[in-house]
């Protein structure tokens, strides 16, 4: 997947694009669908698929005193995944408040067909983009008669009759419901930092070896307090672990995984966590005391899961 820091950077060098364009925070199950898409009608036209992404979020910038507004993915996370699922072409827009400005004929006329000669534009369903949201899948049908592009709108995916959406996602893992969480993004939800070997709480056997996990940055959404399921990945190596996550008021929540079955090379500096399931809901660590009968029960579950 080649990345792209505007479409003036790209433009000339995607042949016959295939676009669609969001923010894509989670790279769920129905963005999957879009880029499945944009894929399909890029192999028939002999084309190239490509996603015009905005980076902060707009409504970081436009809404800056909503503090409580996270992410599910950091942005290298984001990229990561786009490129797991099939995305051959990604741009991304630094987003501001002059950005903000730009009307959808502009975004339409001057980037999609201007930089990037889009010959189909995929949008899903009720998506709304440029000054105001006025721009629409209407509009862009409108305007396709006459700049002579081809547009698509895609259904919103559904899942056990529930409509999938990055808000919904947010909400389940802000409540830790992972497995939920996990069933609309249509993979592990991760959390992907710097290792560093941690110190023992008081009340955990010596014989643990804990790891802690710092966020790339602060918008990164982090799981409630509690005892989680995870593999730790480090380049091809999985090691089961079960990770404690702590908020302290403040500071950014402390994530430290304790491997089950295996010792982290002390070489290793980056790692990414998938989560599979919340197996103790509170706190587990708590002015540096370890709740030991959670640990041992969190400790007996997670080994008894297969994943």
């Amino acid at each position: 997947m080649r990345v792209f820091y505007h479409t003036a950077e790209a433009a000339g060098k995607i042949s016959r694009a295939v676009v669609t364009t969001g923010s894509f925070d989670g790279v769920h199950i129905g963005h999957k669908l879009i880029i499945n898409r944009l894929n399909e009608i890029a192999r028939d036209i002999d084309g190239e698929s490509a996603l015009i992404t905005f980076y902060p979020h707009p409504r970081k910038v436009l809404y800056p005193d909503q503090e409580n507004l996270k992410m599910i993915n950091s942005q290298e996370e984001k990229i990561e995944l786009l490129q797991k699922a099939g995305l051959e072409n990604l741009i991304i827009i630094p987003f501001s408040l002059e950005f903000s400005k730009t009307t959808s004929r502009d975004f339409a006329v001057n980037m999609l067909i201007g930089h990037l000669g889009a010959r189909v534009v995929v949008v899903g369903h009720n998506h709304h983009f440029g000054y105001a949201r006025k721009g629409d899948y209407s509009y862009l049908h409108r305007l396709s008669r006459d700049m002579g592009f081809g547009v698509e709108e895609i259904p919103l995916q559904m899942i056990e009759n529930e409509t999938v959406s990055s808000t919904k996602i947010r909400k389940a893992l802000s409540e830790g419901n992972i497995q939920r969480a996990n069933a609309y993004l249509d993979h592990q939800y991760i959390i992907k930092g710097t290792l560093y070997i941690g110190t023992l709480a008081e009340g955990m056997e010596s014989s643990h070896v804990v790891v802690g996990s710092t966020t790339d940055t602060e918008e990164k959404l982090v799981p409630p307090p509690g005892i989680y399921a995870t593999n730790l990945v480090s380049g091809a190596t999985w090691m089961k672990s079960m990770t404690l996550v702590t908020h302290c008021a403040g500071h950014r929540p402390r994530i430290e995984s304790i491997l089950l079955y295996d010792n982290l090379d002390p070489e290793v500096q980056l790692g990414t966590l998938y989560f599979y399931k919340r197996v103790w809901d509170g706190d587990p660590v708590n002015n540096g005391l370890a709740n030991r009968n959670a640990m041992e029960e969190a400790r007996e579950q997670v080994e008894e899961l297969i994943y």
